[in-house]
């Protein structure tokens, strides 16, 4: 552990390790020093095996995002254990108009990706191991309880095997996740809108193959997506997000596995075969949440801690990975033209870039919620006959095929 570094890193879950991994290949090159803070133990080196779970968490990956791994050097070791969305069939309940994408008519070999939570960090964690780095430190179990400001230096403390240790930095990069304590206490405040709802997530399987094929399933209770997983155990396993008023949770919850499947049945229909497994349910509620102040000097608010969006058209992660790719740009741009890290009016020119990114995928992602949640006979019909045209018209289909996949954003450099 050194006493200074030049960037520290707070959180070293998915969006915090890929943040280290883009800067990794320069770090020597550019004697870029980063130290990662996370609260949970670091596992031990060669220990990272893929050992599959039923009950695993999983994040869709768009097309885009492979790019992004690709640049990193993590895409080769990813990819063994990811399922490839070959077709997405988008419904609205109780209305006729469906749109169909697929990956060959729109010249890719995949829409996006599904990974296990689990694999996708077990891979960004042996990335930075098998490096043996000397540039880049884990401080961890640990907890930052302190960041104050200096005019060209940020002070960090830090908890670390019961000590208190104060480290300096020219950056610190906040990517401890959407419960930020740290965030709170440091004044940054945020907007929040709840949306009355709950999101149950779980695994589950049917009594056929997936075949690659994503599902979003709009209905009068909320939408519900349905995510091919991958199939080395032959367990025919999905991940289902599955979005539902308050008021329901309880009840849905509480269900044995086999009333829960019929309930299931009823919102979702047989176009992914029958169900006769499900996996352990859990829920979180849903809100819109974004921080009113994303960057200060020495500062930069990233991933979850920066904007929380509603799950509909898994479009969180991603907009959160595109993030952390123009930020180790910026970063390493500055580095190059011998900029401290901190500048404000780097960090300003970084967020404005990504500002419009975020705006979009925010306005898209509520939108289309309170568009499928309105139960105005006009706009069903309206929804239903938008669905058929966009199915009919290839070049609308295209249009908007690139925009869910990611690649109507410019690509990162990460060199």
């Amino acid at each position: 552990m050194k006493q200074h570094y030049d960037i520290v890193i707070i959180g070293g879950g998915m969006v915090g390790a890929s943040l280290a991994c883009s800067l990794l290949s320069v770090s020597e090159e550019l004697d870029l020093n980063i130290a990662v803070v996370e609260s949970t133990p670091l596992p031990a080196k060669g220990s990272l095996t893929y050992q599959p779970s039923y009950d695993a968490r999983s994040t869709a990956l768009a097309y885009g995002s492979r790019s992004i791994y690709e640049a990193m050097g993590v895409w080769d070791r990813l990819k063994k254990h990811v399922s490839p969305i070959s077709d997405i069939h988008v419904s609205d309940k109780g209305h006729l108009g469906i749109t169909r994408l697929n990956a060959q008519q729109e010249g890719v070999p995949a829409l996006g990706y599904v990974v296990e939570n689990q694999w996708l960090g077990h891979v960004l964690l042996e990335h930075l191991q098998q490096a043996d780095q000397p540039n880049i430190d884990f401080i961890c179990p640990a907890e930052v309880t302190n960041v104050r400001s200096g005019a060209e230096i940020m002070g960090v403390t830090v908890l670390y095997q019961e000590q208190s240790i104060e480290l300096s930095c020219e950056l610190v990069v906040m990517a401890d996740g959407g419960r930020s304590s740290l965030r709170e206490s440091m004044g940054v405040s945020y907007t929040q809108k709840a949306y009355d709802q709950h999101a149950i997530v779980t695994n589950i399987s049917a009594d056929q193959p997936h075949g690659g094929v994503a599902y979003e399933r709009f209905t009068d209770s909320g939408p519900m997506a349905l995510l091919p997983l991958n199939n080395d155990d032959g367990d025919n396993r999905s991940a289902l997000v599955w979005t539902v008023p308050d008021d329901m949770l309880e009840e849905l919850l509480g269900l044995d596995d086999q009333s829960f499947i019929e309930r299931l049945h009823e919102r979702f229909g047989y176009r992914a075969g029958n169900f006769i497994k499900v996996g352990q349910r859990s829920s979180y509620p849903l809100k819109l949440t974004l921080a009113d102040e994303q960057v200060r000097r020495g500062l930069v608010v990233l991933g979850n801690a920066a904007h929380a969006l509603h799950p509909i058209a898994g479009q969180g992660y991603n907009l959160a990975l595109r993030g952390v790719a123009a930020l180790a740009d910026k970063l390493i741009q500055a580095r190059k033209g011998k900029q401290n890290l901190g500048d404000l009016a780097l960090l300003q020119t970084f967020y404005e870039q990504q500002r419009l990114d975020q705006t979009r995928t925010v306005v898209f992602s509520d939108q289309t919620m309170k568009l499928f949640s309105n139960h105005n006979p006009l706009l069903a019909t309206g929804r239903s006959v938008a669905l058929q045209l966009l199915d009919i018209c290839p070049a609308a289909k295209t249009l908007f095929a690139r925009s869910a996949m990611g690649l109507d954003r410019p690509a990162p450099k990460l060199k």
